[in-house]
């Protein structure tokens, strides 16, 4: 679209000097006869025949080409900014718009990535601190169980002395009675040959019985109090 409107611009551009040039042919008499006059102009101001025979600048357009040029170079950029330059503009805002929500699709993307890592770090420092309060009761449950196990092992030792204190007092006990009853015996016995006559049996044994009793009874005391202050607290 844009090579054929830029023919079609330049085209006239190309053709129009043509067509003056073969108008230029058409005069060329009265061009001739005008130069001849110029050059006898000159050559009566004292010029030399040089300066009529000069050529023209081959650099240097004519001038109907220079205005031709112009109004088509107007053309084409009225053509371009019609045609080409809304194209262009809405591309370059397409692009603009794509990078822009590319930019902000990063700092949502950002944005949310800070919310996820300050979420983490909440849940992190929660986390220690439950582990902090886990370790805590765990040495409080400790202690109170160190503490238990002393206390049931301490009312267990006690209990222990005092039922090992029980089996030594019956069987300290028994022994007393066995030894009692053995004495008794042996006494009447010994007491029979020595005098050589029978006693009375009840009344000797009733009588050894007190005496051992008694004996029995103070040395239970003191055994019981030698015990008793040896026994730790």
């Amino acid at each position: 679209m844009l090579f054929a409107l830029t023919a079609v611009v330049v085209t006239p551009a190309v053709a129009f000097p043509g067509v003056a040039g073969a108008a230029e042919s058409g005069g060329g008499g009265e061009e001739v006869s005008h130069a001849s006059e110029e050059c006898i102009e000159l050559l009566e101001a004292g010029g030399s025949i040089n300066d009529c025979q000069e050529a023209p600048n081959p650099i240097l357009p004519e001038t109907n080409e220079l205005i031709w040029g112009a109004l088509s170079f107007m053309v084409l950029f009225l053509l371009m900014a019609k045609v080409a330059l809304p194209p262009m503009q809405k591309s370059m805002q397409a692009r603009s718009d794509k990078i822009s929500d590319s930019l902000d699709e990063a700092e949502q993307a950002k944005v949310a990535a800070g919310a996820v890592l300050a979420d983490y770090q909440r849940q992190l420092a929660d986390a220690k601190s439950e582990a902090g309060h886990i370790i805590e009761e765990a040495r409080q449950s400790a202690d109170s169980v160190k503490r238990d196990l002393m206390a049931r092992a301490e009312a267990e030792a006690v209990e222990q002395r005092r039922r090992n204190a029980e089996q030594i007092a019956a069987e300290r006990d028994r022994v007393m009675s066995e030894l009692q009853s053995q004495v008794a015996v042996v006494a009447v016995e010994m007491a029979e040959r020595v005098v050589e006559s029978s006693l009375d049996r009840e009344a000797s044994l009733r009588l050894i019985e007190n005496y051992i009793n008694t004996v029995g009874s103070s040395g239970a005391a003191s055994t019981s109090s030698s015990s008793g202050s040896g026994t730790p607290s």
